[in-house]
């Protein structure tokens, strides 16, 4: 079988962005079993609720949905299990270390195929107050009028 090249994503958390200033990003693989594997190439996730937690060293990622696979028998898997992160040990001290400071947490952004592999894109974040939304909602305005508004002058309009 040919090896799939490339990055092609499954599923996106688009809230995490609106929701979350994130601070630092990292690359983790995850430990799945062949149905969800199977359900993945189907598209079936969804990272709505999801959120990762370190406990006794290790990264899980908690309320991920994937969907059973169809064609699944009494093989299939739960579909909100705790699924365990892959990361490298001095990654996951690093975590430890800036969670314990602060009031950090993870957030999943993505999940995607990558060479064949599913990778989540896991994100140290810090939560937005209501005004910090708002301040930056008025920021992405103001930038696509600023947009628009030299767009006209360089049509003549």
């Amino acid at each position: 079988m040919p090896k799939e090249k490339g990055r092609s994503v499954i599923a996106t958390n688009r809230k995490a962005r609106h929701n979350y200033a994130i601070l630092d990003t990292y690359e983790a693989g995850i430990a799945l079993v062949g149905t969800e594997v199977k359900a993945l190439r189907d598209g079936k996730a969804s990272l709505v609720d999801a959120f990762a937690t370190v406990d006794d060293g290790e990264v899980w990622l908690r309320g991920l949905n994937i969907a059973e696979y169809g064609n699944g028998s009494w093989t299939n898997h739960a579909p909100r299990r705790n699924r365990k992160l892959l990361l490298h040990r001095r990654e996951i001290d690093n975590l430890i270390g800036k969670i314990r400071d602060g009031n950090l947490t993870l957030v999943p952004l993505s999940l995607y195929f990558n060479d064949g592999r599913v990778k989540v894109e896991l994100a140290l974040a810090r939560g937005k107050q209501a005004h910090d939304k708002r301040h930056d909602i008025a920021q992405r305005t103001a930038r696509r009028e600023v947009e628009r508004e030299v767009g006209r002058r360089v049509k003549g309009m």
